[in-house]
This record gives C-alpha cells, structure tokens and sequence, in this order.
C-alpha cells in the first residue's frame, strides 16, 4: 500500500510504516493541485494542516482508503464526503494531549502569579512586589468545556491543586473522577476559571462572545489551548477591559491560518493590537500540544491506527 507524506513528521512515522510493509513518498513543497495530478496513485495520506482535503481534492483521490492527521482536529477535512467515499479518517489527539494539560496549567499559574509581567518589570530595572502579588490556585473552581482527551488530562494536572473541577460536554456521562460533568448554565454560575478544549465546528465556531462571556456569574480567568476560530476576539478584548474576564492565556488565535503556521497576511487588526498591550494575556503560537515528546507519541499512535484501519 502506498502513502504520500504531505507534512514533515517525527521520522520514525515513516520508519514504523516502512517496516510494517508499507511503501512511502514525501512530498512537502508541491501545491495542492499538484498533489491533485498524483494523489490517485495513493492508498493513504499522512497530513498535519498544510492544505484542505476538500471535496475537489477527494475526487481525485479514487483509490484512497484513509487520511492520517498527526494531530488532534480534522477541520482541515471535508469528512462528509470522505464518509460517503468510505475513506476513514484518522487523528491522534492521544499523541499530545499530555502536552496540552500541562501548557493549560502553565498558562494558568503564570498568569495568577504575573510571571511574565514580573520578569517584564524585572528586565526594565523595575522591582515591584506588591504590584505583583499572586494569587493561588488552590480551592478555585475550574471549569473545562470538551472533556475528551485534552480537557481529562487538565483536569488531571489539577487534582494536586486541590480544585473543584466542573465540565461540561455536548455527550453525555464523560465525567470521571477528576471532574464532574455539569450543565453549561451551572458551570457559568460556579466557575472561577475557564478552560476551552472543544474542536472547532458549527457549534463552537464565535462561541465565546459577549452574550456567552456575560452569563458567567463572576468574573473569571480563561484559558484556550482549543481553536482560535472559537472566540471573538473583540468581545474577548471589551470583557479584559471591563473585568469580566480577569485574565486569558491563549495558545490559539482567531485570526490563524488553516495550517496554524502563519496568522495574518494584511494589517494588523485593532483587537489584536489591543491584546498585544494588556499585561493580563498570555499569548503562545499554537504549541500547546507542541514538544519534543508530543511529536513521537502522535507518530506511533498515527502509526498504530494506520495498522488498525487497514486491517479492518
């Protein structure tokens, strides 16, 4: 079976697969409608987020039987249609989710202890203490909202913190022993914190607005290690400056491209530049599921579930 590489991975991906009988190409400059001209010579595909697999893209994959996305969303696939083509689809939220809880929880504990203002001040000749105070995670109540694989491993990084851990999740009885499942209005109603770790679809998308932000009952720190397309990013801004929202650290932004590698190619916008200012946001480049530990765990569990799917 053949499989083109249309991503660059950890190498042992395609060592595994090799050695489990399967033949490989890399090809990680041609464009998409080259790959187009080539892409029916091949059984698999292996991707991160270079390009769509759009429908013009799967009709020309005739003998294509799975795409493999080393990481945790598929939103780059048009799986509808790949469905009707009877091409499974398979990612590897597993890999990283470990590297996620604990980017999640860096966030959180930089910004209850104004980590990067401190050493901000510190490097300018500013020694200030009172202004820096902390405060402590112990006792907060934490509310996560998606609890598959990424928001079960925060919560599992909280339980040394002695939290109350709410979440809240669109299926049902997925609470375990690290978090109870709630409503979303009771979560509102008791959380302190708020952590996103839900995939971007038709009921995520612009989720976090004013409306939403506002039917929390106290103001409250948030955290989205997620998807960027999930949050207003205006409504976010005017909720940090009114004090609804005490703080965000956010690895994911809005305005990032499909691929994640690049944000905007015009100006920037105002919103943006805003964030750019408030010493109460944290901002990363999408990298929370982004370590050197993260990139073999996602090659071997895309490997194990390449081996499955084929033996079905």
């Amino acid at each position: 079976m053949k499989i083109l590489h249309l991503d660059q991975n950890h190498p042992l991906l395609i060592e595994q697969l090799a050695a489990a009988g399967f033949e490989n190409t890399e090809n990680y400059t041609s464009s998409k409608s080259e790959i187009e001209q080539v892409i029916a010579n091949y059984q698999g595909i292996v991707i991160r987020s270079r390009f769509k697999i759009d429908r013009t893209f799967l009709e020309s994959a005739i003998n294509l039987k799975f795409i493999a996305r080393v990481g945790a969303g598929l939103e780059s696939i048009d799986l509808e249609y790949a469905k009707k083509r009877n091409i499974h689809c398979i990612a590897a939220p597993q890999g990283n989710k470990n590297a996620v809880g604990e980017h999640a929880l860096g966030m959180l504990l930089s910004l209850f202890n104004n980590l990067t203002k401190a050493d901000k001040e510190i490097k300018s000749g500013q020694w200030n203490r009172e202004e820096n105070r902390g405060i402590e995670l112990d006792g907060k109540t934490v509310g996560i909202i998606g609890y598959g694989n990424m928001g079960k491993s925060f919560a599992k990084k909280l339980k040394g913190f002695n939290c109350t851990v709410f979440c809240y999740d669109i299926e049902e009885n997925v609470g375990n022993k690290n978090a109870t499942q709630v409503s979303l209005k009771t979560l509102q109603e008791m959380a302190d914190v708020l952590s996103l770790h839900t995939p971007w679809t038709p009921l995520t998308d612009k989720m976090v607005d004013t409306n939403f932000i506002n039917s929390f009952k106290k103001p409250f720190w948030f955290i989205n290690t997620a998807r960027g397309k999930s949050v207003v990013t205006g409504d976010l801004v005017s909720a940090l400056i009114k004090g609804k929202i005490l703080g965000a650290g956010l690895d994911v932004l809005e305005y990032e491209k499909l691929s994640f590698e690049t944000l905007f190619n015009a100006e920037v916008p105002e919103e943006f530049s805003a964030l750019l200012k408030m010493d109460n946001v944290l901002l990363s480049p999408h990298i929370a599921g982004w370590t050197a530990e993260s990139k073999i765990k996602l090659a071997e569990v895309i490997v194990e579930k390449i081996i499955d799917c084929i033996k079905q």
